[in-house]
């Protein structure tokens, strides 16, 4: 008789919560009401999300709970609350039927879910109030910070730009205010000048910065115009914040993580920009005074017309897709300057790696790796994306090729989930002689601490063998939806336009590494 697979999810919606071990005791709830039933549970079904919010789907390990659950990995799942597994009613909904329909059992610690109507409704009811309650707080902070806003109150901002320091409330006795930070006001009321009365672009401001060795608040002497282009239109400068000038929407697509970051962010969502006539004024101490301020806007709104503007939009075909291997920052493109081709026409331009860009980084450069031509590139990644087509048989003889060449023997991962096994067991015992008062705190933190640490280690050993075991569950599926994309573009595939590649390029490939 096949053997009863059980999973557990936890998650908590803060970084507060996170560092605070809140999820902590959530897994230790439920791993002692899986003991109880006398089911085994193994490490990689224990899916955990630290600091996500309930309120969106796109979390990493609800991601591969789902996954697992479609394949038919999970019999039973136990959550602590409905709230936990998603805080908005119709999300809570979607994913409930969604693990019925693959024959999981949820089972929540707080309560048993039947398939009654009185049953049903209860879970509608918890959800809607947890939904309600998430909302609530998101207004009245809303509504709290734009009524501090229009009394006045700096403590709305939680910072000060270049030339002030914020000063909170419990320095200020209670009232938060800006305090001028007289050295870097004369570096702003410089550069302000030179703009409104000299006439400069942000390009000379930023020479004349360096060249006159004035520091960034982090101590630089490196100066970067968008820098300098969101001091000159800060109106903070002529005493008034700007409150209010972006709004949260949902995420945006993405085409890839950005460097260090995982690709499902703790914070889904993004920023929209609101027009200025519908900001907020809070009064600060001015820097310069409005005229000037006013005379450096008509001047950058000059500088506009007049620069050589570029091309807007995406220009290169594998923009936001190539990286470097080496240093991790993303390729850019980079048109040649008339000098370097020697006035001739060129239809091409070059892919640069960011970290190569001194300037960008104090001075210093932080990768050697060369740069490439755009059409040499882009030519070899689309020849390889037909190649693959044509003959999507040669995606599963590379994923059999990397499976056998990094397979992990059984026994090794057997070894791993038995010294989890006994870790888990340790810290269950050690959990419930604190709870008699068998030890005291002083003894069971720095053990806890230790056991943990252990367990972690332990534990993402495992999950990497688990990964490159799964890798062989989604060929299958991978391998079906690429034969029947293939086939339906396969005619015209040569004779396809840069828009029509652009679009294939980013829908088959993750990453080009230069390396």
């Amino acid at each position: 008789m096949k053997p009863t697979q059980v999973a557990l999810y936890a998650r908590v919606s803060s970084d507060q919560q996170s560092e605070a071990k809140t999820i902590e005791s959530q897994v230790a709830d439920l791993q002692t009401r899986i003991a109880a039933t006398g089911a085994t549970l193994s490490a990689e079904l224990e899916f955990i999300d630290n600091g996500y919010s309930g309120a969106t789907l796109i979390r990493p390990a609800l991601e591969r709970l789902r996954d697992v659950a479609a394949a038919g990995g999970i019999d039973q799942l136990y959550v602590h609350c409905p709230d936990r597994l998603a805080r908005n009613y119709a999300h809570q909904v979607l994913l409930l039927e969604e693990f019925l329909r693959a024959g999981v059992v949820v089972i929540f610690l707080n309560r048993e879910v039947g398939q009654t109507p009185e049953d049903q409704l209860l879970l509608q009811v918890q959800g809607m109030i947890a939904e309600y309650e998430r909302a609530k707080i998101l207004e009245r902070s809303r509504r709290g910070k734009r009524h501090g806003a229009q009394v006045g109150k700096v403590s709305v901002l939680g910072g000060a730009p270049y030339g002030y320091r914020y000063v909170t409330k419990q320095e200020g006795a209670g009232e938060a205010s800006f305090e001028i930070v007289w050295e870097e006001a004369r570096v702003v009321r410089q550069v302000f000048e030179w703009v409104g009365r000299d006439r400069c672009s942000i390009g000379e401001v930023r020479r004349r910065l360096e060249a006159a060795k004035e520091q960034t608040r982090t101590g630089k002497t490196v100066w970067d115009r968008a820098t300098i282009g969101g001091m000159l239109h800060n109106p903070a400068y002529k005493g008034e914040v700007a409150f209010g000038k972006t709004v949260i929407e949902p995420l945006r697509p993405r085409l890839r993580a950005q460097r260090g970051r995982p690709l499902q962010p703790k914070h889904a969502y993004s920023h929209q920009d609101v027009p200025p006539d519908q900001w907020m004024s809070i009064p600060v101490p001015a820097l310069v005074d409005a005229a000037l301020f006013d005379a450096v806007q008509e001047q950058l709104q000059e500088n506009r017309q007049r620069a050589r503007v570029p091309k807007l939009g995406a220009k290169y075909l594998l923009q936001g897709l190539i990286v470097c291997a080496c240093c991790g920052y993303a390729y850019y493109g980079k048109a040649i300057s008339p000098s370097g081709r020697k006035h001739h026409e060129r239809s091409y331009a070059y892919y640069h790696c960011i970290g190569s860009d001194a300037y960008r980084f104090g001075g210093v450069r932080l990768c050697w790796n060369k740069q490439l031509r755009t059409d040499l590139v882009e030519e070899a990644v689309w020849e390889e994306v037909c190649r693959l087509l044509e003959h999507p048989e040669r995606l599963e003889r590379e994923y059999r090729r990397r499976l056998l060449q990094e397979e992990q023997t059984p026994d090794e991962l057997s070894s791993l989930e038995a010294r989890m096994g006994r870790l888990r067991q340790g810290i269950a015992r050690l959990i419930d002689s604190y709870a008699e008062g068998l030890i005291d705190k002083g003894e069971f933190e720095p053990r806890m601490a230790r056991m943990r640490e252990r367990l972690k280690q332990i534990e993402d050993q495992a999950k990497q063998i688990t990964d490159e075991v799964n890798l062989e569950r989604e060929l299958t599926l991978i391998l079906g939806r690429l034969d029947e994309f293939a086939a339906r573009i396969k005619t015209g595939l040569h004779e396809a336009d840069w828009l029509t590649r652009r679009e294939i390029m980013r829908a088959l490939v993750k990453r080009v590494e230069i390396d």
